[in-house]
Parts: structure tokens; sequence; C-alpha cells
């Protein structure tokens, strides 16, 4: 059995798909592109797909991970391109490895995030966000199926910066650009989250909802502050191409004298 572990955006109108819209036009794609999948075992076989981490619906992602089990050996960019072409725009495979190393899921430990505040001065937004990051713990509350939950949303914000808009990409009034870290911890702290943080210290409150993507995930560098990519272990631990130079060198090489 080959497992594939696949990157897949989230963009335009389809970051209002759920996770369940998205699993079924997974699936679909899988039937087009005539995928071997292996199947569970049981009364109601089901192809064996790992999900990992999905975004919450109605948040946009350049960042989101899955891993395929397959019955025969397939290359992974062949097999990127095929999947890519059976799913709708939007829904975008950008990466395939065959999964060489354990525990894909371990190595999403944070996310990098971009929230767009349309109608919040650059002003505004700087000033909130130092009074987030200067708070030692920024209590909201979240409606679960449980009734409302009340959690820390400052504990996990590894960083959290204000930022213009860039050049390339237009605005009408102003606007504030949030980049914003966040480890995967429990309870989960979500982009909506933070800005309940926001409000709740700064009074913070865009006219608008905020535009919300997911820019990476992956394990989070104490060190450097940076969200590393979560399928290069995979890359890093394929075996090597062999010298095509080497080989012809040997080939060529002149012979030594009889014995």
């Amino acid at each position: 059995m080959q497992r594939i572990r696949l990157c897949y955006t989230k963009r335009g109108r389809l970051r209002f798909t759920s996770h369940r819209d998205f699993q079924r036009a997974f699936e679909r794609a899988l039937r087009r592109a005539e995928v071997p999948m292996a199947y569970s075992a049981g009364f109601t076989p089901h192809p064996k797909v790992s999900y990992a981490n999905a975004a919450p619906t109605g948040t946009g992602s350049e960042a989101e991970y899955l891993e395929i089990a397959l019955t025969e050996h397939r290359d992974p960019g062949a097999l990127r391109v095929l999947l890519d072409e059976s799913l709708p725009s939007g829904l975008d495979i950008t990466d395939a490895v065959e999964a060489r190393t354990p525990g894909l899921a371990d190595r999403l430990t944070a996310s990098v995030w971009e929230l767009r505040l349309d109608g919040v001065p650059q002003e505004e937004a700087e000033k909130a966000v130092a009074a987030f990051l200067a708070a030692g713990t920024v209590e909201v509350q979240r409606r679960t199926k449980n009734g409302m939950r009340t959690f820390d949303a400052r504990g996990a914000v590894a960083a959290l910066d204000a930022a213009r808009p860039q050049a390339d990409r237009p605005v009408d009034g102003p606007c504030a650009i949030l980049r914003l870290v966040v480890r995967h911890a429990t309870p989960a702290v979500r982009p909506d989250d933070v800005l309940s943080g926001l409000r709740a210290v700064a009074d913070l409150a865009p006219p608008v909802p905020a535009a919300v993507t997911r820019l990476a995930q992956g394990l989070f560098d104490e060190e450097s502050g940076t969200v590393t990519d979560p399928l290069a272990p995979d890359r890093e631990a394929a075996p090597a191409a062999p010298s095509t130079a080497a080989g012809t060198a040997s080939a060529t090489a002149p012979e030594g004298p009889a014995a």
C-alpha cells in the first residue's frame, strides 16, 4: 500500500464550503481521476482518506492537508495534476509527496492566518494589537454544543501584527491586515476568537466581517517564530536519484592495461 500526502486550497467563494462538502467533492475527484484507492473493511467500505486539522467553514486557506492510501503505486506529481483537474477551481491541489515518515498530524502544531479588516484604520488596528499582546490573558466566549464556554485567547497566540494592504490589492476606504500565528492548543483558538479578544481589550469592531485566510500550517519553530513546511520531512526522506554523470563517467572510463 502506498500513501500520498496532499496539500490543497480553499479559495474564493469555495471558502464557504463545509468540510463535509469538500469530502464529497474530493471523493468524486478520486473516482474521476481513476485513483486506485484502498478501502476500509466492513459493510460500508469507504476510501482511506485521512484529513488533518481542516479550516473552519467560511475561512479561506492555502494550506490544508490530507493523506490517501493507494493499492497501486502512482507518481505523486502526476497524481496531483489528475486530482487538481478533477476538482472545481478554488479547491486546488498544490503539492503531493509520498508519505515516508510517520505523524503528519503531529507536525501541524501552528497556523499562520491573515485577517483583512475592511473599514478599520491602520492606526486603530495597531493600538488594538498592542493592547492584546500586552494582556496576560484575554478571556473570550464561544458557543459550543454544550453551551457557552469561556477560555483564554491570548496564550495560544505566538505572534500578531498589523500591516497595510499590499499595493497590488486594491481597497476602497480604510483597511488593516492582521497577520496572526496561533499554536494549535486545547481548546483550539480560532481567528474569530482573537477578533473577539481584540474587541474585549480595545473595543475593535470591524463594520463588516473579516476576510480570513490560512496562509500556512505546520510545525512551529520556537527559536525563529516561523511555521515550517509539514511535507518537508517526506521530501528529505525520499531516496536520492542515481547520479547520471557518475554513471556515464564509469561507463566511458578507459580500461587499464590487461593483466
